[in-house]
């Protein structure tokens, strides 16, 4: 569900030697590297090898396979430029599957996978600046329907430390299959984006809370068979009173949000409509739509936002948007242009849903 989309429509067939270490590397690790035109490049010491292969650059065809010199490196780049933004991806060494040791793992497909950040035209949104920070902190929360204590991640914004009177609507943001609670900051730069549109004014500031969706012992092709009960309890019944109790929120539900991409969408779309009390405003990125005829007997949310990228459905998604308007409802649509089911239209679709998701303007 995490395809990594090769473009291949170049006039110019020729590769720019201006090729720069990921941002996403080991310290000190010149390999991966990445070009100006999305190209990557990947440099692998196996000597005894007799191939080795790179998961990405055919767009889902077979991946890259590298070349061995006389001195046991194997070398190989990507047939076409990547879409821009971060991808997942492993080698394949003697059939076996193993990490880049010059690649960051980051936690997705089920695995800590190697990870390669393609730079984008637009990555100022999610970019480290000097600007006032948030917080990101682990919470350990009881869980008495499982048995054990669970974790979440918690995003608290600027100055949250220092207002100790002043409380904060709360998003509840799910990860995809294959991922867990650390996706969306460490792939995703949740934390980034929120901490440059506070600095810049275009939000007005809330708590994101992001926790494990309980999705991942289900095996891939079998997500439709997916209960969500007991993600359900764990979420609603005993994640969000813990939050409430600790955390400065306003805790009802004109002031909670839901959102998830992919499985998380998925998710959100089930929990919603199963507890539309509890939530009121809901987002789903690369996560499915709504229909007027599923919410027409529920609790009227403030706002629904859909998105998706461009190499997805949509059609789907704007379609189905102006169908929710017609009926009455506050629905948004967004599409990110030139990507797929993949983390840079999430980006984008979490810097296009926060200025609104509890605007006051």
């Amino acid at each position: 569900m995490f395809s990594s989309s090769v473009c291949y429509a170049q006039m110019d067939n020729t590769i720019k030697e201006d090729f720069k270490p990921s941002s996403k590397n080991q310290p000190g690790k010149e390999y991966p590297q990445v070009n100006s035109q999305g190209y990557a490049r990947f440099k692998v010491e196996a000597p005894a090898a007799q191939s080795v292969n790179v998961s990405l650059g055919l767009g889902g065809k077979g991946g890259t396979n590298l070349t061995k010199d006389i001195d046991g490196v194997w070398t190989g780049t990507t047939a076409g430029p990547m879409d821009e933004g971060f991808h997942y991806y492993h080698l394949t060494i003697d059939g076996g599957v193993f990490n880049d040791p010059g690649a960051k793992n980051y936690y997705g497909s089920t695995r800590w996978e190697s990870g390669i950040e393609i730079p984008a035209h637009d990555e100022d949104f999610y970019a480290l600046k000097n600007v006032p920070h948030g917080n990101v902190q682990q919470i350990l929360f009881p869980s008495p329907s499982t048995s054990t204590s669970r974790r979440a991640f918690v995003y608290t914004p600027p100055g949250y430390n220092k207002e100790s009177s002043k409380r904060y609507p709360v998003l509840y943001l799910q990860h995809g299959w294959g991922e867990d609670e650390t996706a969306w900051s460490n792939q995703g730069h949740a934390n980034l984006i929120m901490d440059n549109l506070i600095a810049e004014g275009k939000v007005d500031p809330f708590i994101i809370v992001m926790t494990y969706g309980m999705t991942n012992e289900v095996k891939f092709g079998g997500l439709r068979d997916f209960k969500v009960d007991a993600f359900q309890t764990v979420l609603v019944d005993e994640l969000i009173p813990y939050v409430d109790a600790n955390f400065r929120t306003v805790a009802d539900q004109e002031h909670r949000a839901m959102g998830g991409l992919s499985m998380g969408g998925m998710e959100t779309h089930s929990i919603t409509l199963n507890k539309p009390e509890v939530f009121s405003r809901y987002a789903l990125l690369s996560g499915g739509i709504y229909t007027p005829e599923e919410l027409k007997d529920s609790i009227k949310p403030d706002l629904i936002f859909i998105s998706a990228g461009s190499k997805e459905n949509p059609d789907r998604v704007t379609n189905a948007v102006n169908v929710l308007k017609d009926a009455g409802y506050n629905a948004v649509s967004y599409v990110s242009e030139g990507t797929a089911h993949e983390f840079q239209t999430w980006r984008r679709s979490l810097h296009e849903l926060a200025p609104i998701l509890f605007s006051s303007k």
